[in-house]
């Protein structure tokens, strides 16, 4: 009966537990990759003034700095590639959008105000979409970047030119 229970828990149970990475990087590194190309289509203009509204310091750099890092590291994630290093800019801008902008918003990220002939009109975002990308971000942090990642396709072959090793 426990071996019943158990098989029934697995999704699909010829698959390795290592499988779970794709997907996660999928729709970590693609929402970044999104968040990025929409500051850049709409035009980084105008996410400086949202920065400088803020009153954050620098903002035009810090607005280039993270459309750079959402682009960059977003991309980096999907193709599985340095995702311990790429992580840490990652984590600084969730941490700056959660404590300057959607703290304040409360915790949910959905917020229904009405529904009118219209459609649904919402409220401003809290911060719980923001944890669930810095969760995404830790479990690929611990569990590695899963097969398909580019990064292991680098160790390989640099493990077997000797550049790992040192040589």
């Amino acid at each position: 009966m426990n071996a019943l229970i158990a098989r029934s828990i697995r999704f699909i149970p010829a698959l390795p537990s290592c499988w779970y990475a794709i997907p996660l990087r999928l729709i970590v590194g693609g929402g970044f990759l999104q968040h990025g190309y929409a500051k850049l289509a709409r035009g980084p203009e105008n996410f400086v003034q949202i920065l400088d509204g803020l009153g954050m310091f620098a903002p035009t750099l810090l607005a280039w700095a993270t459309i750079a890092v959402e682009i960059a590291c977003g991309a980096a994630v999907i193709a599985g590639l340095f995702i311990p290093l790429v992580s840490v800019p990652m984590t600084i801008v969730l941490l700056v959008a959660i404590f300057t902008v959607h703290l304040p918003n409360g915790f949910s990220s959905i917020k229904l105000l009405s529904v009118t002939s219209a459609g649904a009109h919402f409220g401003q975002p809290g911060y719980e979409t923001d944890l669930l990308y810095l969760c995404g971000i830790f479990a690929l942090m611990l569990g590695g970047s899963g097969p398909l990642a580019l990064d292991r396709y680098l160790l390989s072959i640099w493990t077997k030119s000797g550049v790992a090793a040192g040589n």
